[in-house]
């Protein structure tokens, strides 16, 4: 689809003054944010200012208050899978969020095994292709509880860009990422930030990311375009690179860890 008053594809996902409330407490207050097809994404700031709560809304976990969502530049009315034209949106949680009881090939396959026709011998070709992608082969047996943590982070990125091959419908359009290497060591952050652009830059993976960190060298090595998300509003937003030429008091204080500045102790 191109706009026709610009010549432009239109943004593939776009906020147009979004509000969430819980109870009394204002979380996001008109916020206005557009995704590009293509485009790595990363939202920061102080925990608790709503940036998970944009990839929920997103995801279509839970409601907006006010505003509107727009996808390809056509509004988003009920749920995500009822548009006439829908993306398909895959979240990688900060927890994995893995079926316990279940094997690395049952959680990776989870979607082909309970909505394709795709025969086990099939499925388990495609679950194999996609743990070689992410350095996990030969680990469809175990269950999670036998994984370390950047190993479970990494079953669940599998399962995120896991897609039907009879069905071009099914293959992701965009991946949120919320704090995917919350609590990791360095080294294995760095695994996960290898992986997160690999699997933009392959045919295999998705080319489309959002993503939620509070880690600097997770925000450094798989941005292109960063938001400040501070006070339920976008304070500031720009290239990666011009973090570190930006003389926003909030970006300053936030990277050079401060406890002196506009961002309160506990905010």
């Amino acid at each position: 689809m191109v706009d026709s008053t610009n010549g432009k594809e239109p943004p593939l996902i776009e906020l147009r003054g979004v509000s969430k409330c819980f109870g009394n407490k204002v979380i996001l207050d008109r916020v206005d944010l557009k995704i590009d097809r293509g485009e790595a994404l990363v939202i920061i700031g102080p925990s608790g200012t709503g940036k998970s709560t944009i990839l929920r809304m997103i995801a279509g976990l839970i409601p907006i208050d006010r505003g509107e969502i727009y996808i390809r530049g056509k509004k988003r009315l009920g749920l995500i899978e009822d548009a006439e034209d829908r993306i398909v949106i895959s979240m990688v949680f900060q927890q994995a969020a893995l079926f316990d009881s279940l094997t690395v090939e049952q959680n990776v396959g989870f979607y082909l095994f309970e909505h394709s026709d795709l025969s086990y011998k099939q499925i388990r070709k495609l679950v194999d292709e996609k743990l070689e992608m992410v350095g996990l082969s030969g680990t469809n047996d175990s269950y999670p509880a036998e994984l370390s943590g950047g190993m479970r982070k990494r079953v669940s990125f599998a399962r995120a860009v896991m897609s039907n091959p009879e069905d071009e419908d099914s293959k992701a359009d965009v991946v949120l990422y919320d704090e995917p290497t919350a609590g990791l060591d360095p080294i294995a952050s760095t695994v996960i930030e290898d992986l997160v652009r690999d699997l933009q830059c392959t045919e295999r993976g998705c080319g489309t990311y959002l993503m939620v960190t509070h880690q600097e060298s997770t925000i450094r090595r798989t941005a292109d375009r960063v938001i400040f998300l501070y006070g339920g509003k976008i304070q500031w937003q720009g290239k990666v690179e011009e973090i570190d030429t930006t003389d926003n008091p909030l970006v300053r204080q936030f990277f050079s860890a401060s406890i002196e500045g506009p961002i309160g102790v506990g905010d």
